[in-house]
């Protein structure tokens, strides 16, 4: 009635008593009992057994023990078929909504990209194209969120280029006014000057009856005075002239060589009464195609400045030449230019030495040096240590260049490229102002 059937068998597999289960081959039972317990199949029927020893003095006899297992219900079948569809469909909503976010993720990091490298690239007129507006939120996950502070930033940098443009624009006309001013300023002290130094000259001839000692030496302090008063205007109308781009340079083959004697001649007679040795060596026949005037003007600052800075000693100028370059080095045995002044030596107004030295002077002659060497197409160099001397190093391209510079130019040319440069190379004076002020273009 419980559905068990019993087993009897001897240890050689013979089945000696067999209760309601028939078609248990030998092997099939020698294979049960290897098997102590499990679940067979027996006419069809799943069924569960267990096998287990008889005890003495009957241990060669074995009983065996059979059960039906119970069938799974067909609604447990369908139950766990329908579990198994529904997982595997939420498997593939899961999947499928996983590659939507993911798309629509890249989607905006890459609308993002985008805007940042069209930003980036600029417009054409030069400006930075970026807008106040910034890049649009298109979703307020992470991607969103740095997109929010991305055009935080872009509101902060527009505002200040705005800022940077509108200093820049204020700097260049206050720039303007500045060069017209002095340029004014300048040609209507010239010509009362040139007036004083005419009547000093003109007393100082005798013509109109002799001079007393103290007339004489009055006289001459008047005329060294104006001199240098007019050598100041001149630098003035000279540095306004190249900052506005209106210094136009007549070049031919120059002598260097021989202006830089003269330049020698006319500093010794400045220094007569200071124990200072002036010398010209190097190469005799040095020919620069320069302006003649202009560089006149380069060496005598050089030699000026040397001189201002050596109060015994000995100044040497070396005319070299080299890689169609000429070139001119003015060393000086004097009190030196420490590092933080050097840096600034070649911008306007700037001087170095003690009060003293810049008293002689309005810092113009290393910035119009350098303009000029800059104009001619060479270059400007200046190495100092102090309390060792200084030397000052330019190049001016030689006669070879005659064949394709222009004589007259307004405009500076590069050594380097060979051409006319069609962009100045002189600094924009604004931009120098905002950055001694502190901005950043």
């Amino acid at each position: 009635r419980s559905g068990t059937s019993v087993l009897l068998v001897e240890q050689g597999g013979s089945v000696l008593v067999d209760q309601r289960l028939a078609g248990l081959s030998h092997s099939e039972v020698m294979r049960l009992l290897s098997k102590a317990e499990g679940t067979t199949e027996v006419s069809g029927l799943r069924v569960r057994f267990a096998a287990s020893s008889v005890s003495p003095p009957m241990e060669h006899l074995s009983v065996m023990a059979f059960v039906t297992a119970p069938s799974p219900a067909a609604g447990t079948i369908g139950l766990s078929n329908a579990i198994a569809v529904l997982t595997l469909l939420l498997l593939g909503v899961a999947v499928a909504v996983s590659l939507m976010i993911m798309r629509a993720a890249r989607d905006d990091v890459t609308y993002v990209r985008q805007r940042i490298a069209d930003m980036a690239r600029g417009n054409r007129d030069g400006s930075t194209g970026v807008a106040t507006g910034g890049v649009p939120l298109r979703s307020l996950d992470q991607v969103g969120l740095l997109t929010a502070a991305l055009n935080g930033l872009i509101t902060r940098f527009a505002e200040a280029e705005q800022g940077y443009v509108e200093d820049l624009q204020q700097a260049a006309e206050l720039d303007n006014e500045r060069s017209l001013f002095l340029a004014g300023l300048s040609h209507e002290l010239r010509t009362p000057l040139n007036a004083i130094l005419g009547f000093t000259h003109l007393l100082e001839s005798e013509d109109d009856g002799p001079l007393s000692t103290d007339a004489k030496e009055a006289l001459g302090m008047i005329r060294t005075s104006g001199e240098h008063l007019k050598s100041l205007i001149d630098d003035i109308l000279d540095l306004s002239a190249m900052e506005t781009g209106q210094l136009r340079l007549t070049r031919q083959v120059v002598n260097v060589h021989a202006l830089a004697e003269e330049s020698v001649r006319q500093g010794r007679a400045t220094v007569m009464d200071r124990p200072v040795k002036l010398e010209v060596d190097g190469v005799r026949n040095a020919f620069a195609w320069a302006d003649p005037q202009r560089l006149r003007q380069v060496l005598g600052n050089l030699v000026s400045n040397a001189l201002k800075a050596t109060t015994h000693g000995v100044v040497r100028l070396t005319v070299d030449t080299g890689n169609t370059m000429v070139i001119v080095r003015v060393a000086d045995s004097g009190r030196g230019i420490a590092p933080e002044v050097l840096q600034a030596i070649f911008e306007p107004y700037k001087q170095a030495g003690d009060a003293a030295a810049r008293s002689k002077g309005a810092g113009l002659g290393l910035a119009i040096t350098h303009q000029l060497v800059l104009l001619h197409g060479g270059t400007v160099d200046a190495q100092s240590e102090p309390g060792r001397g200084s030397v000052f190093t330019v190049t001016f391209p030689d006669e070879s260049h005659s064949a394709r510079v222009p004589r007259d130019s307004l405009v500076p040319w590069s050594s380097t490229t060979h051409s006319v440069i069609t962009e100045p190379t002189i600094d924009d004076e604004p931009t120098r102002r905002l950055r001694r002020r502190g901005s950043k273009p």
